[in-house]
């Protein structure tokens, strides 16, 4: 057992290291000699502590005492209750101002506390310093009209005109969007936290509705942080997002534990989590069902990319389960900026069309380096494809051009990406469809090296044939092995492919290959 974060309020443990989401037994907690309940995941929170106590944590599997831990509590100054500033919390007034007043009135290591009810609001601004709580049964439920939200300014030029301020982020871009739910702009050391609930109610308006096209401004998210500084968020659930869900960018030292996040399985452009330009972060115990990719690692289109050249960089992703959605974790496709030194482990998906992606194509630019990347300890149940790396990703309204998708050389110039070294290790992924894995390189500059070890595949007789990687000339596929293209070197050690039809290796234009019982 080992403290991950500590808080006034809360406390978040990883009960077993070894487990996915799920602990491979449950744990049954006991808080100060007291019996405070039984946990099945491997990450848990414990909420409600008192600030500034001493506290001694037992968890039992059975009726053997598997470990004890000690901690204390942080110092709070005061807490401000958003009811004795005139919330409602009724499901009907608009509670927006009175929510603003308590978070802009909370000192220095204060808390905004919000209890339980359902409380209309519009998008919500932090500050710095404080603690946010949503009680059990608290709910912030977003408002629908779109004309009483503020916009804001993708980029604003500098009085010099040489430099500029970035506001808003759309796909990639400086693009005007909609002020979310909950917004931080240059904030720090603010934790977002409880047992309550974040509702964007997109399905009651029509953000869903023709979802690319800018009327105003592009959709709002559930929550969105630029240029933020040491940021937790804590057990929170969002649900029904008008856009993605959560999207720090160019922010650093973020952690999000034991979140939740719910999307209907139809609605459009719903990722989960999608931090943008950010370094040393990790989503740990994080459980989604969205309608498009779980986790989406990116770094901006390439003018963000040439321009800031900003990777994302340093994220651990682990004891999380990806359950629906497009892709369990992606990096990319917007991802000019770079993103390397990332470690996804101890992960469950189940049902994903595609389990360990990675998406480019040509026009992301020189800094668009994807390298250092370790897909570890990952369990998969009923994947498309569990491992796809494509580098012509039809994205964007020239994605489907002859440039992005020609599989004849082009000249290397300032608008090649490059895609270096990724390692699986520990995959194990039953009840898979269309292949093991599926790699697309650019044949004038090929994927670096792809290392597969220790994993295992199966696929089930009845498995239905899909399309793995989404480019021209890509056919449907089911129950193949590791299918690659424009690679310089390939590595199976002690990789298992059960019940495939035809060749464990596929291989065009790949340099070096070897596979290693």
């Amino acid at each position: 057992m080992k403290i991950v974060d500590v808080s006034a309020r809360s406390c978040t443990v990883l009960l077993d290291a070894a487990g996915d989401y799920y602990a491979r037994a449950p744990h049954r907690l006991v808080l100060n000699g007291e019996a405070w309940g039984e946990d099945a995941r491997s990450v848990c929170t414990l909420f409600d502590l008192w600030p500034d106590t001493e506290y001694t944590l037992e968890s039992w599997i059975g009726d053997e005492k598997e470990d004890t831990v000690a901690f204390r509590t942080e110092k709070e100054y005061c807490t401000l209750n958003v009811k004795r500033f005139g919330a409602r919390g009724d499901g009907e007034t608009d509670d927006t101002a009175a929510l603003q007043a308590a978070i802009l009135a909370c000192p220095d290591k204060g808390r905004v506390m919000i209890p339980a009810g359902t409380y209309k609001t519009g998008p919500l601004f932090l500050k710095s310093h404080i603690t946010v709580e949503l009680k059990a049964g608290a709910v912030l439920s977003l408002i629908t009209d779109r004309a009483k939200f503020p916009i804001l300014p993708g980029a604003v030029r500098s009085t010099d005109e040489e430099g500029e301020y970035l506001l808003a982020l759309w796909e990639g871009n400086p693009l005007p969007s909609f002020a979310s739910a909950i917004t931080g702009i240059g904030v720090e050391d603010v934790r977002l936290m409880g047992r309550g609930v974040i509702d964007g109610c997109a399905q009651e308006g029509d953000w869903w509705t023709e979802p690319k096209k800018m009327r105003g401004a592009y959709r709002p998210r559930l929550l969105f942080l630029r240029d933020c500084k040491r940021i937790t968020v804590q057990g929170i659930t969002f649900r029904n997002s008008p856009a993605w869900n959560l999207h720090p960018s160019f922010s650093e030292d973020l952690s999000f534990l034991n979140v939740r996040v719910e999307a209907p399985a139809d609605s459009p452009n719903t990722d989960g989590f999608d931090p943008e330009s950010c370094r040393h972060v990790r989503m740990l115990g994080t459980v989604f069902s969205v309608g498009d990719d779980c986790i989406a690692i990116k770094a901006g289109k390439i003018y963000l990319g040439m321009k800031y050249h900003v990777p994302c960089e340093d994220l651990e992703i682990a004891w999380c389960a990806m359950l629906d959605g497009h892709g369990g974790v992606t990096i990319g496709s917007e991802m000019a900026g770079g993103v390397k030194h990332v470690r996804v482990h101890h992960c469950l998906m189940r049902g994903n069309e595609r389990g360990l992606r990675i998406k480019t194509r040509r026009g992301r630019g020189r800094y668009a380096v994807v390298d250092d990347i370790r897909f570890e300890d990952v369990n998969m149940e009923g994947i498309g494809a569990p491992l796809v790396v494509n580098a012509m990703y039809f994205c964007d309204p020239d994605g489907r051009t002859p440039y992005v998708q020609s599989r004849e050389k082009q000249p290397v110039d300032d608008t090649t990406p490059t895609v270096g070294r990724i390692v699986f290790e520990r995959v194990h992924a039953a009840a898979c469809k269309g292949c093991a894995g599926y790699i697309l390189g650019l044949p004038e500059r090929p994927v670096e090296e792809i290392l597969l070890r220790d994993c295992v595949f199966s696929f089930a007789d009845d498995a239905q044939a899909m399309t793995p990687a989404m480019a021209w000339h890509v056919e449907p596929c089911r129950q193949r092995g590791v299918i690659a293209g424009f690679v310089k070197k390939l590595t199976l050690e002690s990789v298992a492919m059960n019940g495939i039809r035809g060749d464990r290796l596929e291989l065009h234009s790949v340099e070096a290959a070897e596979d290693r019982a």
